[in-house]
């Protein structure tokens, strides 16, 4: 293969890869170019690595990258998968080969032009739009979602988010119709009067939404949902106050002020960008010390709900654990764990870190598709299996 068409073909790769989901732009391309020039073609692995090194830049890329690096550069069992992926499409009950096949299959049908490919393709994006689609759309794991699913699952977020209503404070408020009388403000209206009968006046308690402090857990087990669950921590900061958002994985990070950005692609890079440990190991001990050390006397007044994210796999075999999940229990008014994990039927608490943390949480809940996730909003506003 000739210089050009080799150049021609890894801009086309790059091109199936942003297509796929992952943030190959022009930049990068050049940069692709430039080092198989200098690398060579004389070993399939070292071109591999190549466009590894010049391509991926996050762990959960790489089996996005995988795939479609076999199927573009002529693995004819892999394109074979990926064809039974089309199959699989259509019949939604079954579950895909792995989950960046779906995201790979669909760049590859529309970078190749394949016309009853793209038949297809625009028969199941209609189908999202129908009501029937959207109940399995809501049962989905972000894991397996496609390109398209994820964006709309994205959206749906936002408006899931929206859902919290606000709770009721200690606070009253003076209100015609309330459902208490004000005894003192009942008092000084008749003074005014000079003691004459007045009319009772009346209040009610507020309402306003529960403060909400997020941990979030970005190691390289929970790696495939801390992206996707980040847009929903986006949504609840900017849709009301009192939100504090923290990742950690070895360490501890405020991501509060990065959430609140109001683009969200720009608000989740920024994230990413502000955390050393992303998709690394987990040390939930340290970075729940951290946390009740440093931001929780300034964070969980008024009866702050927190949300526990992570798998609950440890590091450190759960070592310190317990005391912080206790202190941190007895800090805020709920703490509810969201486990990704809980999504298997056979889930039970083996590992050592989960079985530290359960004594010590007033909920435990899946959080693996939007289900789950509005479940969660019915209950943090008071409906359903309220949390408050």
């Amino acid at each position: 293969m000739s210089a050009p068409h080799l150049a021609d073909n890894i801009v086309h790769f790059c091109r199936t890869l942003r297509a796929a989901g992952l943030p190959v732009g022009p930049g990068r391309t050049l940069d692709a170019v430039r080092a198989v020039s200098c690398a060579g073609l004389r070993r399939r692995d070292d071109f591999y690595w190549t466009l590894h090194a010049s391509l991926v830049s996050r762990a959960e890329q790489k089996p996005v990258f995988d795939q479609a690096f076999h199927a573009f550069w002529g693995m004819a069992d892999l394109l074979d998968r990926l064809d039974g992926v089309i199959a699989w499409r259509q019949d939604p009950a079954e579950e895909p080969l792995t989950p960046g096949a779906r995201r790979v299959n669909e760049a590859m049908r529309a970078a190749a032009g394949d016309d009853g490919a793209a038949g297809r393709e625009e028969a199941v994006f209609d189908a999202v739009m129908t009501a029937s689609a959207r109940e399995v759309l809501q049962k989905r794991d972000f894991e397996r979602m496609s390109a398209e699913e994820l964006a709309f699952a994205k959206e749906a977020m936002r408006r899931i988010a929206r859902r919290i209503a606000p709770v009721p404070t200690r606070r009253f408020r003076p209100c015609r119709r309330g459902e208490r009388m004000d005894a003192r403000r009942t008092f000084r209206v008749a003074l005014r009067g000079g003691g004459a009968l007045a009319p009772p006046v009346r209040r009610r308690r507020t309402r306003e939404p529960p403060p909400i402090v997020v941990l979030c857990d970005i190691s390289g087990s929970m790696g495939r949902y801390s992206r996707v669950l980040l847009h929903f921590v986006h949504a609840l900061a900017n849709d009301r106050s009192r939100v504090h958002a923290f990742v950690f994985g070895t360490r501890l990070t405020n991501v509060t002020r990065h959430v609140r950005r109001r683009d969200v692609d720009a608000a989740v890079d920024a994230v990413v960008g502000a955390v050393d440990d992303w998709s690394g190991g987990t040390r939930i001990g340290a970075a729940l010390h951290a946390f009740n050390r440093d931001w929780s006397r300034r964070v969980l007044g008024q009866g702050a709900l927190v949300l526990l994210i992570s798998d609950g796999l440890d590091r450190d075999a759960g070592d310190g654990v317990a005391r912080e999940m206790e202190r941190l229990g007895k800090s805020c008014r709920r703490l509810v764990w969201l486990n990704p994990l809980l999504r298997y039927d056979a889930f039970e608490p083996k590992a050592a870190g989960v079985r530290a943390m359960l004594p010590y949480v007033d909920s435990h809940r899946p959080v693996h598709d939007l289900d789950s996730l509005a479940s969660l909003a019915d209950a943090i506003g008071g409906r359903g299996d309220a949390l408050l």
